[in-house]
């Protein structure tokens, strides 16, 4: 659409959400979610102050262009970029929207590849500013719920695996949440239960740990794996009880007690370790010992196999734990401690 490149000229356009931390992913997987709908599954996500940002302005005509944080440039006339290119999530939102010379541009607080919900925080944002540029032009304005729904659409149409919804959701509205999924209900596949208050959200900062294991994930891997052995019938008892296991972490965190969370996060962690041993290398194993030997909870971020790993807990015990992750992730090249804190802005666009 050449009206989008005119408005660009005039107006160039900034989006931006964030990341997440979180516990119960993958039953937010409709293989998941269906069967175990009489249980009432569910997701506890965090979002955090490391935001993802785009820039939308005008480009070259009758091309794409996009420019991203740890990733080679790339540009592609419209329709013809490959959705299996490092960058073809955000081609496909572009080919969506039928951009045309546009430059779009990227950029991360987040480590890349970090199991924190990076790309999908990227295309949240994207489409995001899109749809406000849409309805200034005269097309209709979208919610954030709309907003997150098609980010997660466009990604499982691309990924051509199950892909859930935590991320985006998580980008759209910032803050605390538990994502209570509804798979067949007639008002939508969601349930939004918000466990703190943005002033509350604010506190929690202290009780948190998020470090960066200086290696990247791969999701697909570990989440392709509990989604075989789910269809195939084993694990479904470890499912149940994490169901159980993540509706009282939810209680918790609105209680604020944060050593009883911890240990409901360890019971989880074991869990998915027994089902994937991989979603934790040697590094990652310590890191997670370490928390427990203080009393803290420590969990993967996403479903592992790299990226970041994040710990709950009283703030003494935290911050304890925080001075030996330290000292660990001194070890390898890259790792390193996040600075993080509670995002309870969810999507924000300029215009």
């Amino acid at each position: 659409m050449t009206e989008f490149r005119k408005f660009l000229e005039q107006q160039p356009v900034t989006a931006s959400a964030p990341c997440r931390i979180d516990i119960g992913g993958t039953l937010d997987i409709p293989t998941l979610s269906f069967p175990l709908r009489r249980l009432c599954p569910r997701t506890v996500n965090v979002a955090l102050n490391l935001r993802t940002s785009i820039h939308l302005s005008a480009g070259g005509l009758r091309r794409v262009r996009v420019d991203s944080t740890g990733f080679a440039p790339a540009e592609f006339s419209p329709s013809e970029a490959p959705y299996d290119h490092p960058l073809g999530l955000i081609f496909a939102a572009a080919d969506h929207f039928g951009l045309a010379g546009v430059d779009i541009r990227i950029n991360s607080a987040s480590p890349v590849r970090s199991a924190l919900g990076g790309s999908s925080v990227a295309l949240v944002a994207l489409v995001g500013a899109l749809a406000r540029v849409a309805h200034r032009l005269g097309g209709r304005k979208r919610s954030l719920s709309e907003v997150a729904m098609l980010a997660q659409g466009l990604e499982a149409a691309v990924a051509g695996v199950p892909c859930g919804f935590q991320d985006q959701l998580a980008a759209a509205f910032g803050g605390v949440n538990a994502w209570h999924w509804r798979a067949d209900d007639a008002a939508g596949v969601f349930r939004r239960e918000p466990l703190l208050s943005a002033e509350d959200a604010a506190g929690l900062g202290p009780h948190l740990a998020v470090a960066y294991m200086g290696v990247p994930h791969a999701s697909k891997d570990i989440n392709g794996q509990w989604v075989s052995r789910f269809l195939t019938g084993r694990d479904r008892k470890r499912w149940v009880e994490i169901v159980e296991i993540v509706r009282r972490f939810s209680t918790c965190l609105t209680r604020k007690a944060y050593g009883e969370a911890a240990r409901l996060m360890n019971r989880e962690t074991e869990i998915r370790l027994a089902m994937t041993p991989e979603v934790l290398d040697s590094l990652g194993r310590r890191l997670a010992a370490d928390a427990v030997d203080l009393g803290c909870g420590a969990r993967f971020a996403g479903a592992g196999g790299g990226g970041c790993i994040w710990a709950i807990g009283e703030s003494a015990p935290v911050e304890a734990l925080r001075r030996r992750w330290h000292k660990l992730l001194a070890e390898r090249d890259g790792a390193r401690l996040l600075d993080v804190g509670v995002d309870s802005s969810g999507l924000l666009c300029q215009l």
